[in-house]
Parts: C-alpha cells; sequence; structure tokens
C-alpha cells in the first residue's frame, strides 16, 4: 500500500511538471518528485533488508533531492534567467499529451504482465516518467528545463531498475548517480555560457544562427 502512494507521488508531481509555468517551480516539483522516489527505494530496502539499497536511497536523497535542485536554483540565480520555462504547448494541451503517453505506458505494460500487479503498476510509472520526461526536453525552449526533462527520464529509468529486476548491480548505481551529477554540472555551466555569449538560453532561438 504504501508503495503505492509512494508511486502516486512520483507521478502527481511529474504532472506537475507538465503544467508548470515557471522554472522554480518546475525544479521544486522535480525534488519532490525525487523524494517520492527516495521513500519508494526505502521502503524498498526496509522489505528487502538490503544495504545497498539503502546507500543508494540515501545517495538519492543527497543528490536529487537537495544538491542538483540546489545547484540549478544557482544557476537560475547566477545567469538571471527568466521564470517563464518557454511553452510550445500551453499546460492544457501539455496536461492532454501526458495522459495521452500515460495511456501508451498502460498499453504497453499491459501487453508483458499484469497491470493490477504492484510490478505491473510501477512499470506504467516508470514508462510514464520516462516518457513525459522526454517530452519535457522536446516542447520546452529554455535549456534549464530541457535539463531537468532529462533527469526527470533518469528518474523513471531508475524506478523501473528498482522496482522490476531487484535494482542493478550496487556499484553500477553509484556510477550512475556520479555521472548524472557532473552532467548536471556539466550542462549548468554550458547554459552558463549561453547566457553569457548570447544574453539568453532559449535554445529556439539558437536555430537562428548561421554558420
Amino acid at each position: 500500500m504504501q508503495t503505492n502512494i509512494f508511486l502516486s507521488g512520483v507521478l502527481l508531481m511529474t504532472f506537475a511538471m507538465v503544467v508548470s509555468k515557471r522554472i522554480t517551480a518546475l525544479i521544486n516539483s522535480f525534488s519532490l518528485q525525487s523524494f517520492f522516489l527516495f521513500l519508494f527505494t526505502l521502503s524498498l530496502a526496509i522489505s528487502r533488508h538490503e544495504t545497498g539499497l539503502y546507500i543508494v536511497a540515501g545517495l538519492l536523497f543527497l543528490l536529487k533531492v537537495i544538491l542538483v535542485p540546489k545547484f540549478l536554483r544557482y544557476v537560475i540565480k547566477r545567469i538571471k534567467v527568466e521564470e517563464n520555462v518557454g511553452l510550445f504547448l500551453n499546460p492544457l494541451l501539455s496536461l492532454i499529451s501526458a495522459l495521452g503517453l500515460i495511456y501508451l505506458a498502460y498499453l504497453f505494460t499491459k501487453k508483458i504482465m499484469p497491470t493490477d500487479s504492484i510490478e505491473g503498476y510501477s512499470l506504467i510509472i516508470s514508462l510514464s516518467v520516462t516518457l513525459i520526461g522526454m517530452f519535457i526536453m522536446i516542447f520546452r525552449m529554455k535549456a534549464l528545463t530541457q535539463i531537468i526533462g532529462l533527469l526527470v527520464m533518469e528518474n523513471g529509468l531508475f524506478l523501473a531498475a528498482a522496482s522490476l529486476s531487484g535494482g542493478m548491480p550496487f556499484f553500477v548505481e553509484i556510477a550512475i548517480f556520479f555521472d548524472v551529477f557532473v552532467c548536471v554540472i556539466i550542462l549548468g555551466v554550458f547554459v552558463f555560457k549561453i547566457s553569457t555569449l548570447f544574453t539568453h538560453i532559449d535554445v529556439n532561438k539558437l536555430t537562428e544562427l548561421k554558420g
């Protein structure tokens, strides 16, 4: 029962990101999504009595709930970016698209396992989060929002690995965590350089550049 609540929280925060119009709201929703993912991982660690999952849950909380959102807020403050995320689709159409992606995830899951089991529900949520993260990357203009979309996709993939396969090998999970953290730092520096050179981080405007 608890795991279903945590999974529902992950999906609810994904919806919040889809309809967010401000970058700070997007970051806050990502932080809360990661917090629900931390609670889900912690519940798995308790039920399976796996020390590795406890450590992974702690790293998840430290990196994705605290450090990554804090770093992204620092980048926003440093480059003084506008709060508007830059929408290709308005919030209502974005929400409808997200519901369509969830339905696709449900149809796919239904073909390979019972959807009323905890594993089936986990797969539906993980696929939905991954697809919606990709949607955020494609249909948001600001470079920072695309970084968050990438992180949301990683959350979906992590959820699938943690719930369905019994977890990836411990050292693989640790390596992925640090890879994601370093990737966010590099992308943050990249965004800062874009802002310095072009006075904006709207990737749609970068298409106007001619070589």
